[in-house]
């Protein structure tokens, strides 16, 4: 009984903590009579909770403001420097790692090509490796203060890897079209990786967390079901659903690129045909601008290969006359996006779509009327009536970011105590939701 007592008071304190740093985070600067009608704690609950984080560096004071006729109040936020944080992209192109505080501002970033090499795994481990010790080295941190390593990859993830010593299972990739079998990503990672072993590793799918960095800081705030589309030399995306208070929450990955568009198609590279990902993916797109006497080098890239598409079809003013092959290309693509994204609109009825990844940042601000147009038209009428159509609003860093806030989340949650050592990382069951309920309402 003593024992279940001490776990019940070690938990309300967590969860207090928790309480008040998510609350900060997402509304602050507050002070301490603001936190009381906010998290529902009384004013005792509020002081000693502020005295524990202020006393391990997680909180700091950000200024006074005036009261009615009373002392002034003392404002406090989540400290910037309270720890660290890395988000790692494994994307079509390249490898990018971040180093992030608490706020989320970069502090260091590097890059690694992938196009000589593909996505030969060890080769990859050995990026992630190298770049998480650059990024430490070039902002002179600290690794013992990492709070955790988020890392967005192509593919489907399950946890029936390897179990660490907590017996949590670790983290497998499939990832078909890349040539990722049952890849035991984490155990890799974790062997390789020069970081304390109390530091969590984190991997999800590289949609799903652009989707996780749209939802709680670019174009889906607010929104209570969005889908989030990511365009690449591949095509992902995430659907993100349920109300903020829902158990059932669900943010899911799609393998929305290898839903069939075309009967009897092009041979997509999972080897099947007629996929999205075989009409619309830049590196599908190279292939048909090439088809169609598009003038490219041969050893052009996806990159490469979508610019020279897009400036002949859009020249400069007073260039040469627009392509008409390459026009009529990139209608036939937004008529393709659109057709795919009122499935999308078909089935999970969301607020809002976005677009995203490099390419969709690429190819979006010009087609976006198109594909508008032809998702209204094969969408059903009520369904399409509610869903907005909108680019992605963070850029190329949204997946690296959205990979960082999986460590976030957990921390917060946990009420700014770190993961157990010997734990894989996995988040709690309520992570994403109790994070994203705080920051879905703009603070100002």
């Amino acid at each position: 009984m003593a024992e279940r007592n001490r776990r019940t008071v070690r938990d309300l304190r967590r969860g207090n903590r928790a309480r008040v740093l998510q609350r900060l985070y997402f509304d602050g600067p507050l002070s301490r009579q603001e936190l009381g009608p906010v998290t529902g704690l009384s004013s005792g609950s509020i002081s000693n909770v502020v005295a524990e984080l202020s006393a391990e560096g997680l909180l700091e004071e950000a200024g006074v403001v005036d009261s009615d006729g009373g002392r002034p109040r003392t404002l406090l936020r989540v400290a910037p420097d309270g720890g660290l944080l890395v988000g790692i992209d494994i994307g079509e192109t390249r490898v990018r790692v971040e180093l992030f505080d608490l706020s989320l501002t970069e502090l260091a970033r590097t890059e690694r090509p992938l196009a000589q090499h593909g996505y030969d795994v060890e080769r990859i481990v050995a990026h992630v490796r190298t770049g998480v010790a650059d990024v430490l080295r070039v902002a002179g941190a600290d690794p013992r203060r990492l709070l955790g390593i988020g890392i967005g990859v192509p593919g489907i993830i399950e946890r029936d890897g390897p179990a660490g010593p907590d017996g949590a299972r670790s983290a497998v990739v499939h990832g078909q079209t890349i040539g990722w079998r049952a890849v035991p990503f984490e155990q890799l990672l974790r062997e390789a990786v020069d970081v304390p072993p109390e530091v969590p590793l984190f991997i999800d799918n590289g949609a799903k967390t652009l989707g996780q960095a749209e939802i709680w800081f670019g174009g889906g705030r607010g929104a209570g079901a969005a889908a989030i589309a990511l365009i690449g030399s591949g095509v992902g995306a995430c659907v993100d659903r349920g109300d903020i208070l829902d158990e059932d929450r669900t943010s899911l990955a799609l393998e929305w690129g290898h839903t069939t568009i075309q009967l009897r198609g092009r041979r997509c590279r999972c080897g099947s045909v007629g996929c999205l990902e075989a009409y619309a993916g830049a590196e599908a797109l190279r292939e048909r601008w090439r088809e169609a006497g598009g003038p490219l080098p041969e050893d052009a890239d996806d990159e490469t290969a979508l610019a020279a598409l897009l400036a002949a079809a859009y020249p400069e003013p007073l260039g040469p006359a627009p392509d008409p092959v390459a026009l009529s290309l990139l209608d036939e693509t937004a008529e393709y996006l659109g057709a795919a994204l009122a499935d999308l609109v078909n089935l999970f009825l969301p607020e809002r779509i976005l677009l995203g990844g490099w390419a969709g940042l690429l190819i979006g601000p010009r087609l976006l009327p198109e594909i508008r147009r032809y998702a209204n038209e094969y969408a059903l009428s009520h369904a399409a009536a509610r869903t907005t159509i909108e680019m992605g609003r963070l850029g190329p860093d949204a997946v690296t970011v959205g990979a960082a806030t999986l460590p976030l989340a957990d921390f917060l949650t946990r009420g700014g105590s770190r993961t157990a050592p010997g734990s894989t990382g996995a988040p709690p069951r309520n992570a994403v939701q109790a994070v994203r309920e705080r920051h879905r309402t703009p603070t100002g």
